[in-house]
């Protein structure tokens, strides 16, 4: 198979004209299949735009969508045949090459928005301070190319759609799965790693508890689709809760990363471009010493939202 006859909509793919909707009163199983058909389509979209690069956030939504395809098979995978699992971790595959990428736009992005508040003599160095990162952009995205070109990725995509339609899970396991009551596992562990850190957590320890952070608001945007009208306004502000706590930890680690980069720099580059890289790294701490002071108030409301569904 060629790049050029791979399968890249999702007529090719087998899905129907128009996505799959559920509402309420559907079974588990079709708000799961529903779920993947919607983000398969939003990563099919968003793949030319992240082919292109033209547009950053084209590759940040292609991953989002990912993510929630995955999050969802963690969940609830079960419930469309036992394929989910193998999915899962090809989808994992191909998150890495599109975090690669993601993680130095996200760093270009932000180091462009500090320098322009830099003295007018600074700009050359901190030019070529970015110049590094653009490099190193550029051979993460050349990596990506070939893996969204490659046969991998057309069979990944075959594989996602085959769930979306697969046979159904048996009568018992259905009725057993409740996706508003699921909420309560990924709550749990959350909230059993906020209790285990110590009052100075370490960086890794945060970075950890805002993947918990994200694995509830996804499985929390799934649950909301089954709810009825009163649950699904407390989901919506449990939603809005994990987001608003993501901001904050994802704030922490883009500023550990930044700090940390910098430090790197420091051990090759020229003495205008090594100053630069300093402030840089100050402003980085900082920030990182914001968030730290921050997180725990918006814990507090992601915990009081998933507490008052059970209430």
């Amino acid at each position: 198979m060629t790049t050029e006859s791979l399968p890249r909509t999702p007529a090719e793919l087998g899905l129907p004209e128009l996505p799959v909707e559920a509402g309420p009163a559907d079974p588990a199983v079709h708000h799961v299949r529903a779920k993947l058909d919607r983000e398969i389509r939003a990563l099919l979209a968003y793949e030319p735009g992240t082919r292109s690069g033209a547009d950053p956030e084209d590759l940040h939504q292609m991953r989002v969508a990912l993510r929630r395809m995955r999050s969802v098979l963690k969940l609830s995978g079960r419930l469309v045949g036992d394929g989910a699992e193998p999915v899962r971790a090809e989808l994992g595959w191909l998150g890495q090459s599109l975090g690669e990428v993601r993680d130095h736009d996200v760093l270009i992005g932000h180091l462009r928005e500090v320098l322009a508040d830099f003295e007018v003599r600074d700009q050359p160095a901190g030019r070529r301070l970015v110049s590094l990162f653009v490099t190193e952009r550029a051979a993460a995205k050349r990596r990506l190319t070939r893996a969204l070109s490659s046969a991998r990725y057309s069979t990944l995509l075959q594989e996602v759609s085959l769930l979306t339609r697969g046979q159904p899970a048996s009568p018992a396991a259905e009725e057993r799965h409740d996706l508003v009551a699921g909420l309560a596992k990924p709550h749990r562990k959350l909230s059993k790693a906020v209790r285990a850190l110590p009052a100075n957590p370490p960086d890794d320890d945060l970075h950890a508890l805002r993947i918990h952070g994200k694995k509830l608001r996804y499985a929390a945007e799934l649950a909301q689709t089954s709810a009825k009208k009163k649950r699904a306004k407390r989901i919506k502000k449990l939603i809005k809760a994990t987001r608003d706590f993501q901001t904050v930890l994802g704030d922490h680690q883009d500023a550990v990363i930044a700090a940390e980069r910098m430090r790197t720099v420091l051990d090759t580059a020229d003495g205008e471009v090594g100053f630069v890289a300093g402030r840089i790294a100050e402003r980085e701490l900082a920030r990182r010493a914001e968030a730290r002071a921050t997180w725990r108030a918006s814990w507090a409301a992601v915990d009081d939202a998933a507490k008052a569904l059970h209430a």
